[in-house]
């Protein structure tokens, strides 16, 4: 017997038009966390579903050598039956069943005359949630705990199919840090217990720390695999982008002109129970070619922030005042934020900033079909060409303007997004997590796209979990805990400890 659990033989997958694997090659050692770096779009996903059965045998060219033994899938049920479970970026648990019913889902546990005991089945579900690190209630709603721990009965649910062989496509990009904390221990525990995984992260911190073998994908190819020891963040970095990034960020020269937005003593309240006060006597300025972030840990408001100012489109008993170039305006639906040169891009862009089931054409004029109409109607050879020229000043990675945005990647997807606000000529532009679940590659070109914007004469409000990437971007930084302004500091005095420091801080929401 080998000391490989796996190996991928020479896979090819072409879909029409286009290869998205090319003789790739990848072996994963028994007993190994193996890390699978690319950029967006590279082909680290759909070697996976070719993996597990999602792309049965015949629709893909090479060999998969499981156990040293050649295999065929013809669908996910025969790559799980062998051990082999994929957990999507996108989790496929039911909100409205229990823990026990989602994990023993199409894998129930039956009783006498071939009937679910439930009993067994809530006792059974108990002893997977505890060597999964939750405490739950078998019984308890999917929908009632929180993403990090539904990434957990994912894992208890390949844990109940005997799993030999975890695959985890981005687990932990929607998680705060204390879960993902959480969730890689477990996954170095689950090694102790013998079981292999594969793990696709952009997080090139977490590859470094869980990982003991990296292989890099680019542009559907292989390019290398790197044992631990040679891990190092700018190797894989040039892996995947095919060149050295000196900078991880852009040159930026501030260009910074007179104050274009003012929010004064901004307050918000929880929309379900009005007597919480969320966002709490905010009060922020942004100056024209000015990029500003803001920084706070999960939980502190900004989202809650930017949502209520941008349409009121989260909260209740909204008060505070908003000037733009010294004139009070209105914001009281998002139809009056865009018309007073507001646009707010969403940390959500699947669920609130595309319509992903739409073209990108479609998705980038919804926001200003105004813009298009002649004659009473909206000119659809305008649309195109407005399209067309985003599609290429943005980069957007597609053969045309008419392919379905939720075919495209991460990045792509981002970069229509911006596209969108773009072209509604705003004059402050608020960009919550710009870069969330994309690649290095990609977030440098969102870097320089922001920094166009602000030379351009915009304001920029930009949110972001990662610290480097405010620090790096930015030209002034607020830091908001439990729903206040703790703090504001210029780039030049900014710096993690002193940020941490303000994001943590205990404010009083009297």
């Amino acid at each position: 017997m080998t000391t490989n659990i796996l190996e991928m033989r020479s896979i090819t997958k072409t879909f029409p038009g286009v290869k998205a694997l090319q003789d790739v090659t990848l072996e994963v050692a028994r007993g190994e966390i193996h890390a699978i770096c690319g950029e967006n779009g590279a082909g680290k996903s759909t070697l996976m579903k070719v993996l597990s059965g999602v792309y049965p045998h015949g629709t893909y060219e090479g060999d998969i050598v499981y156990e040293d033994e050649t295999v065929e899938f013809r669908d996910i049920r025969d790559s799980e039956a062998k051990g082999i479970v994929i957990i999507h970026q996108e989790l496929a648990l039911s909100p409205y069943l229990s823990i026990a019913e989602n994990i023993f889902l199409n894998n129930e546990v039956k009783g006498a005359l071939g009937l679910i005991d439930w009993n067994k089945a809530n006792q059974e579900a108990a002893k997977l949630l505890a060597r999964v690190g939750l405490k739950e209630n078998p019984t308890t709603k999917v929908m009632d705990i929180g993403v990090g721990k539904q990434q957990l009965v994912e894992i208890a649910k390949a844990l109940s199919k005997r799993v030999k062989l975890l695959i985890l496509d981005e687990p932990t990009a929607a998680l705060n840090d204390e879960d993902s904390a959480h969730l890689l221990d477990l996954i170095l525990h689950l090694k102790e217990q013998g079981i292999t995984s594969i793990i696709i992260s952009h997080k090139l911190n977490e590859i470094k720390k869980i990982s003991d073998t990296v292989t890099v994908i680019r542009d559907g190819k292989t390019i290398e695999t790197i044992a631990k020891a040679d891990v190092t963040e700018d190797r894989i970095i040039k892996d995947m982008v095919g060149r050295d990034l000196e900078h991880r960020y852009p040159d930026h020269t501030p260009h910074i002109g007179e104050e274009i937005l003012r929010v004064e003593n901004w307050t918000a309240h929880h929309p379900q129970d009005p007597s919480r006060v969320i966002v709490n006597n905010v009060s922020i300025n942004v100056r024209k070619g000015e990029i500003v972030g803001i920084a706070g840990l999960m939980g502190a408001g900004r989202t809650e922030f930017a949502m209520s100012l941008f349409g009121r489109s989260y909260g209740s008993r909204i008060s505070g005042k908003v000037f733009k170039s010294g004139k009070e305006i209105k914001t009281r639906t998002v139809s009056e934020a865009i018309a007073n040169g507001l646009a707010y891009a969403t940390e959500d862009r699947k669920t609130y900033g595309l319509n992903l089931i739409e073209d990108i054409k479609r998705n980038i004029s919804m926001a200003s079909l105004g813009k298009l109409v002649r004659g009473g109607l909206v000119s659809d050879n305008e649309e195109f060409k407005v399209a067309n020229e985003y599609r290429t000043s943005m980069n957007i990675k597609a053969p045309t303007v008419l392919a379905k945005t939720g075919k495209l990647s991460g990045g792509n997807q981002q970069k229509v997004v911006l596209s969108k606000w773009i072209y509604s000529d705003p004059d402050v532009l608020i960009l919550d997590e710009p870069t969330r679940g994309i690649d290095v590659g990609a977030k440098y070109e969102i870097y320089t796209i922001i920094n166009r914007l602000a030379a351009s004469g915009k304001g920029i409000i930009v949110i972001s979990s990662e610290l480097p990437e405010l620090l790096g971007i930015c030209d002034r930084i607020y830091a908001l805990s439990e729903g206040t302004i703790t703090g504001e500091l210029p780039i030049a005095e900014a710096n993690p400890e002193s940020l941490i420091k303000l994001m943590t801080m205990e404010t009083s929401n009297d």
